[in-house]
């Protein structure tokens, strides 16, 4: 008789390419990712998809790589996140604080009542990091479930300040070095061609989503046109490398929590 590890394991990883008697049939022994995007402007150079396309990537290949130790699906990304703080420069989709909260809320109990037990909110837009916490630790206190949310830059820190993605930046930041060079790596035809460039960026460690405390500041993002840090300083080598690191630390990350408990 095989094993039940083997015996429960899908087939595919995409949820979506499922059929209803496939999900149940592994879903208590599959781990789930709930991949979170967001639609909204990058800058005058970076799609408004950029967090979208990011997330289902990053998502997709640490899944597919997981899914040598452990049973693991995706779920279609999240297109749209909280960006309110975007909405004066066009270009973005946003739901207010408590509806995305709530969204979070009615996505996590669906794959609770499909039977599933081990879900993991993998974000990838800084201003759904708190309000994803918020949801995986209500929904849990709430159902019989175990269920985690990082963003993909807090799980791969490490891997990144290793490959000097934090200096000269900020780590992520938005439509900057970072994310042009990620994006540059993953759809680059939609790229513009020139890209904005600012003198004096500071080339120090620069831990914007690791910072102790949170700080706000009215009117922040139009003070900044809506970009951080030097865009044209990214390129597809520096993406090809942020991105290796990235589903590397997050595809180990995903193991080591199908495997806890």
């Amino acid at each position: 008789m095989l094993a039940k590890s083997h015996a429960m394991r899908p087939s595919r990883i995409l949820f979506a390419e499922m059929t209803r008697q496939e999900l149940r049939a592994i879903a208590g022994e599959t781990t789930v990712v709930l991949p979170l995007g967001a639609t909204e402007q990058h800058g005058p150079h970076l799609p408004a998809g950029t967090d979208f396309f990011t997330i289902d990537r990053v998502a997709q290949a640490a899944a597919e790589r997981a899914a040598a130790d452990v049973p693991i699906v995706v779920t279609p990304a999240l297109p749209f996140g909280s960006s309110d703080h975007h909405l004066t420069f066009g270009a973005t989709l946003s739901l207010r604080t408590e509806t995305y909260y709530r969204v979070l809320n009615d996505l996590l109990r669906s794959l609770v009542t499909d039977g599933f037990r081990r879900l993991f909110l993998l974000n990838g837009h800084g201003g759904n990091h708190e309000l994803a916490q918020l949801a995986a630790r209500d929904v849990a206190l709430e159902l019989p479930a175990r269920i985690a949310a990082a963003s993909y830059w807090t799980i791969a820190w490490d891997a990144l300040v290793e490959q000097r993605a934090h200096l000269g930046c900020r780590l992520p930041g938005h439509a900057g070095v970072f994310e042009t060079s990620m994006m540059l790596a993953l759809r680059p035809e939609l790229i513009a061609t020139e890209r904005p460039h600012r003198d004096n960026v500071s080339d120090t460690d620069s831990r914007s989503f690791y910072s102790p405390y949170r700080h706000e500041i009215h009117d922040f993002w139009k003070q900044i046109d809506g970009y951080s840090d030097s865009p044209d300083q990214g390129s597809e080598e520096k993406g090809r490398r942020y991105q290796e690191a990235v589903v590397s630390a997050v595809a180990r990350t995903l193991v080591e929590f199908a495997k806890a408990g």
